[in-house]
């Protein structure tokens, strides 16, 4: 006798098979999802030397006929590389979008698994394929769906907790949905699912403390191949494991999460791609208010007279979520620890008198050499706080608030600026200018306006083939980049 999946499993199944989405907004809001991570693709094939050499094929000049087509590349790869690479593009310069919860998340991860699997398969397998349509309207049903499984398992359970870094829900909702995509049968995906259980999972050490390296911004590439692979390997005939979770002594309950099961606090709908939040600024996510703060607070300080020479202490009061894992002293190494350090893009912010930048991280940056910029991040103190750590976690607030005071040297004390709804949350009316802008602007690094123009008339087609809204982002055959 065949033993039933483990109940969560069946649910997630039966939400990626038999749940419609019926909701405009949350179309709306997929496909401002699916630009804002592919022009954070693009930035990093911009700009970012380093991500660029973990790109391309395995062996060097190889091209797969009929391959997904990487974007802001001349790649054309296997779907299990390409999802890695889309996947680094994607997150590797931290400016992708994000969600808190018990567990942290960058839902838009989950588009380089999606993308590449349906590129490859609507150029390869149109005519036999048996999942859905191949067209805009099933991706951005797919990526609403991703963002769903994995922004509904973050809210509760914390896997940080264990010491799993958040990219095993990248894992999950790719594998799933993925599957999905491939026309995979509703039991082949729950066995899919359950090799993601089996696997073994990623420490978050390379996100904390003295040990952030830049493995985090590939993290999620690896967590999308191997999802990929996972499903494939189904498909070939590999059978899963009904009992992964709930095996004693190894499964994964036991394993992996303490002996404590699975919470759910909603049920899967479409509420994650309707509440994420976009970043603006390539700032790790908690500590985008504390910039927006420290503006304001410098706005004051020059105003009242002062500069920042002045200030003897800045004070943050934050999530808890944010001080463990942005609250940083010590030596930072690499742009990997500077952009994850509440205290580098606070003092950053103040001496600037603007956001940071992509390229302030860099080890050639002026600001990552300034004495000034380390002697001012030696005075940044970070608190947490239990109510704005309450709201953080509430799911009618979501907030990700920072309230920051300047002392001066002379005894002034600026009075405590509290931003709690960054630009790039749902919930601040500047939202989805600047994320329109936002993209704009990375988009304008490679491709002309005239172009961009055809991308955005090209994501409001519904029929469009995913291949062809694909080929707007490829630079293969072109003269140069700008088209």
């Amino acid at each position: 006798m065949t033993h039933p999946y483990d109940p969560p499993i069946q649910s997630l199944t039966t939400y990626l098979y038999n749940h419609t989405i019926t909701s405009p907004t949350a179309y709306t809001s997929a496909r401002t999802a699916l630009l804002d991570a592919l022009g954070c693709a693009i930035e990093t094939a911009s700009k970012s030397t380093e991500a660029q050499k973990l790109l391309g094929p395995r062996v060097p000049g190889t091209i797969v006929p009929d391959g997904f087509r990487v974007p802001g590349t001349r790649y054309q790869l296997d779907p299990v590389k390409g999802a890695f690479d889309l996947g680094v593009l994607i997150r590797y310069l931290d400016h992708n979008d994000a969600l808190g919860g018990r567990e942290w998340a960058h839902p838009s991860d989950n588009l380089a698994s999606i993308l590449s699997v349906a590129d490859w398969l609507c150029r390869a397998n149109k005519t036999t394929h048996k999942g859905p349509p191949l067209t805009i309207h099933t991706l951005l049903t797919a990526l609403i769906k991703a963002y769903e499984i994995q922004g509904i398992y973050a809210q509760s359970n914390a896997f940080n907790a264990h010491g799993t870094d958040h990219v095993i829900l990248v894992k999950l909702a790719s594998a799933a949905v993925v599957s999905w995509l491939l026309g995979l049968t509703e039991s082949q995906t729950m066995a899919t699912i359950s090799h993601v259980w089996m696997d073994g999972h990623p420490s978050r050490l390379y996100r904390g403390a003295e040990n952030t390296v830049p493995r985090k911004g590939w993290a999620a590439g690896d967590a999308c191949m191997r999802a990929v692979h996972f499903a494939l390997l189904v498909r070939a005939g590999q059978v899963g494991v009904p009992s992964v979770l709930t095996a004693v002594p190894w499964g994964f309950y036991q394993r992996e999460f303490g002996g404590r099961e699975f919470e759910f606090i909603r049920e899967f709908g479409d509420w994650t791609v309707r509440n994420v939040l976009y970043k603006v600024m390539p700032v790790e996510g908690h500590g985008i208010t504390a910039v927006e703060a420290v503006l304001v607070q410098r706005g004051r300080l020059l105003g009242m007279g002062y500069g920042v020479g002045d200030v003897e202490r800045i004070e943050i009061r934050t999530t808890r979520a944010a001080d463990l894992i942005i609250n940083k002293r010590g030596p930072l190494g690499n742009a990997a620890e500077r952009d994850h350090c509440m205290q580098f893009v606070v003092a950053l912010a103040l001496l600037k008198g603007g956001v940071p930048e992509v390229g302030d991280y860099l080890d050639e940056s002026c600001w990552v050499r300034s004495e000034k910029l380390e002697s001012l991040r030696e005075r940044v103190v970070v608190v947490p706080d239990d109510r704005l750590t309450a709201d953080y976690l509430d799911l009618e607030k979501k907030s990700v608030g920072s309230g920051l005071k300047v002392c001066l040297f002379d005894g002034t004390l600026l009075p405590e600026v509290l931003v709690e709804y960054s630009i790039g949350h749902v919930r601040n009316p500047e939202t989805s200018a600047a994320v329109r802008d936002k993209f704009v602007r990375n988009m304008r690094l490679m491709f002309s306006d005239a172009h961009i123009a055809r991308i955005l008339a090209a994501v409001e087609g519904d029929g469009t083939d995913i291949s062809e809204f694909v080929d707007l982002f490829w630079l293969q055959g072109s003269s140069g980049p700008r088209l």
